[in-house]
């Protein structure tokens, strides 16, 4: 299987301040989910995951925010954050903590709103930061379409390689595309994967990365 583990770094710009405490937030969260027992564990995530059939009928709204920060497992964090690490520092470094802080925010609720929208009576909690990471790679394909990615291919060779941003990330889209049309046959039970909020989360961060290069004014150099 292909890894991501790397990319071209921008030079210069903010510290990826948000990005980096981001990163800790989902990590600390799930050492808390991680100490509970049951039912204890179930109830926090019923609690503050969120609910399709819930969200939908005006209930535990605060778990549009919360449901990004919480994770089914080990490799479900591990990816995520993987992947934030990877992709978020270079938008946040052109753009600044702030604005990016909001971006990402917005990237998750959007995420979440396009699951719910698809799933209404939907009654199993959505949980990850896939959708707010997905923005960030929408972003990313849009700001950065040149930049290369270091991918590692562990079932054949160890040593890593390049390939272009555009086209990682094309065929990440491609294959979440080709999920998503799939789920739409499926329940939520049988669907397993809330692809609907990576596609939206990344539909919105292309939108939010040609307005970032709009109004870009300091340019940087890739290296």
């Amino acid at each position: 299987m292909f890894y991501p583990i790397g990319d071209e770094n921008v030079q210069g710009g903010s510290f990826p301040i948000a990005t980096y405490t981001l990163i800790s937030i989902n990590i600390l969260v799930f050492f808390f989910e991680a100490s509970l027992g049951e039912p204890a564990i179930t109830n926090f995530i019923n609690n503050f995951g969120a609910i399709p059939e819930k969200i939908t009928s005006g209930e535990d709204l605060y778990a549009l925010f919360t449901c990004m920060f919480l994770h089914g497992g080990w490799a479900h964090l591990i990816g995520n954050m993987l992947f934030l690490w990877i992709f978020a520092d270079n938008i946040e470094a052109t753009i600044g903590t702030p604005r990016f802080t909001i971006f990402y925010i917005l990237g998750g609720l959007i995420a979440a709103l396009t699951h719910i929208a698809l799933d209404l009576d939907g009654t199993i909690p959505m949980v990850g930061a896939s959708g707010a990471i997905a923005a960030v790679m929408g972003a990313y394909i849009v700001m950065y379409p040149h930049s290369r990615i270091k991918i590692i291919f562990i079932l054949f060779f160890f040593r890593p390689f390049y390939i272009p941003a555009l086209l990682f990330l094309g065929v990440w889209i491609l294959q979440q595309l080709t999920s998503g049309v799939g789920s739409l046959a499926q329940t939520a039970e049988t669907a397993g994967v809330a692809w609907w909020a990576h596609i939206g989360g990344f539909v919105f961060g292309v939108l939010a990365g040609f307005y970032f290069r709009r109004i870009q004014t300091q340019k940087f150099a890739i290296a």
